[in-house]
């Protein structure tokens, strides 16, 4: 499980403590020296890195022949980066800043595609998704990583229904005089409405 301390410090705010952890579950790795390398979607085995150096080692071997994630994040390590110094992807607040930041980049690309619903119940689909495309790089035939940031905000489907306000339904605003809605109060202060008594053949 991640440090709060550091989700806190280093994790993109647009998402939730509880959404970065479960995204770094789902698709990122234990071992901020993780370095994973795929080529042709088959996984390359490469020596288990143990300081930084080494990491880095094994990224500039492959970098630009091969897919390579790394850190925390599994952080695609061919996105932005341009020269050696950019590789410090090992590092695990910058994996983390960079990796929720391309992540939550994602969930509002998948987000848009399903018409940006405001449902929590939708949200655990999206949140798939976007792991998939994560891993993948890919989600409808769009490339995730370089697209453009729909820049729409994903916290409506994370929020808790708990906390909002009661609506009107259809508009019409609710009776104040009833306190509180009608399937709360006690039922034994309801009126008949459909009259049973001649069910049984009782007249």
């Amino acid at each position: 499980m991640l440090d709060a301390a550091l989700i806190k410090e280093c994790a993109d705010p647009s998402l939730k403590p509880a959404i970065v952890e479960q995204f770094v579950m789902a698709a990122g790795s234990g071992d901020p020296l993780a370095v994973t390398v795929k080529s042709g979607g088959r996984l390359i085995l490469v020596p288990k890195a143990t300081s930084t150096e080494e990491a880095m080692a094994i990224m500039r071997q492959y970098a630009g022949q091969a897919v390579v994630r790394v850190g925390l994040t599994q952080f695609p390590a061919e996105v932005g980066v341009k020269e050696p110094a950019d590789l410090k992807l090992v590092d695990p607040c910058q994996n983390l800043r960079k990796g929720t930041a391309m992540f939550a980049k994602v969930l509002r690309i998948v987000a848009k595609w399903y018409g940006n619903p405001t449902s929590k119940d939708v949200f655990p689909q999206i949140f798939d998704d976007a792991v998939y495309a994560w891993k993948t790089g890919e989600f409808e035939g769009v490339s995730v990583f370089q697209a453009e940031d729909p820049g729409i905000p994903i916290e409506a489907p994370q929020q808790s229904d708990e906390t909002r306000p009661a609506e009107s339904v259809d508009g019409e605003e609710a009776t104040p005089k009833h306190g509180q809605p009608e399937t709360m109060q006690d039922v034994r202060h309801a009126g008949i409405r459909i009259d049973l008594s001649r069910i049984g053949g009782q007249q």
